[in-house]
């Protein structure tokens, strides 16, 4: 088994997973809390000790899932103006990692966590066999993966730029400045603990976000001639308000599913990218 560490916009958790049985050790991580504003010491550290609960490290590759924009093989955050972990921003997190942990992994390998979401579900939650699977997940930002035979599609014209909804623009805008949680949220123009507070407030006019998310979206997942789309991530979990409206938006007779692994797909995936030799 591999050990995995998830890196989400406010949390992170470990776990072992092993690629060649599609299984992890625990089903439901404990998930730590991480402030996505922190120095970069104690994001590093936060992660390193994640780390440390899926041991042991020595002698084996370490497989970490973490939101973009990162640059996967080299190890270094690129967080400049995306509302989170700027202070990794230029950031050698492997080197930093490698210094701060107690035990030397063979390599430490870095993916993007929505392509590791998507690749978990495809492997064994709610897409085992589909040839052709869109992999959305929602929570501090928007992530996305195209998946052919579960192999990641980033070029051509059935995908957006490198496979990116977030590079995609609605109403003139970047869909991040629409679907992000801090859009959500500044649409909401009420004090809120979270986007999660808003869906539960039920605000009509914020919530039109995921309805348009869908209309971002629709496009594309006629042209990649997706047999189904998969939604996930921590907003994911208010799937009863959000998903009639981002279907809705899709205007399309697509099969629209909520992760089937919403703890584990991620940590599986990238277990998975990286017994496949991902980059890094």
């Amino acid at each position: 088994m591999i050990p995995v560490v998830e890196l989400g916009g406010s949390h992170v958790s470990a776990t072992r997973a092993d690629p060649a049985t599609a299984t992890t050790r625990d089903q439901h991580p404990p998930a730590r809390p991480v402030d996505p504003h922190a120095g970069a010491a104690e994001i590093v550290a936060a992660v390193a000790a994640a780390a440390r609960s899926a041991g042991p490290l020595s002698g084996t590759p370490l497989s970490l899932a973490v939101p973009g924009p990162f640059d996967y093989a080299a190890g270094v955050g690129r967080y400049a103006g995306v509302g989170k972990f700027a202070a990794l921003n230029g950031v050698d997190v492997r080197a930093a990692l490698y210094a701060a942990l107690d035990e030397r992994p063979s390599r430490i390998t870095f993916v993007n966590d929505a392509e590791a979401f998507a690749v978990g579900e495809w492997l064994a939650g709610a897409g085992p066999g589909l040839t052709r699977l869109v992999g959305i997940t929602l929570g501090t930002g928007i992530g996305s993966a195209f998946l052919d035979h579960g192999r990641v599609v980033r070029d051509g014209p059935s995908v957006p730029p490198q496979g990116r909804a977030d590079l995609l623009e609605i109403d003139g805008r970047p869909l991040e400045e629409t679907v992000s949680a801090r859009a959500v949220i500044r649409a909401h123009g009420r004090p809120a603990t979270g986007v999660l507070d808003v869906i539960r407030a039920g605000d009509t006019a914020a919530l039109s976000a995921y309805r348009r998310l869908g209309v971002a979206l629709a496009p594309w997942i006629r042209r990649f001639e997706a047999q189904a789309v998969v939604v996930g991530g921590a907003v994911a979990g208010s799937w009863d308000v959000i998903g009639p409206l981002f279907v809705t938006g899709l205007g399309l007779p697509a099969d629209v599913r909520p992760a089937a692994l919403p703890h584990t797909a991620a940590h599986l995936g990238a277990a998975w990218l990286t017994w496949h030799d991902a980059p890094g």
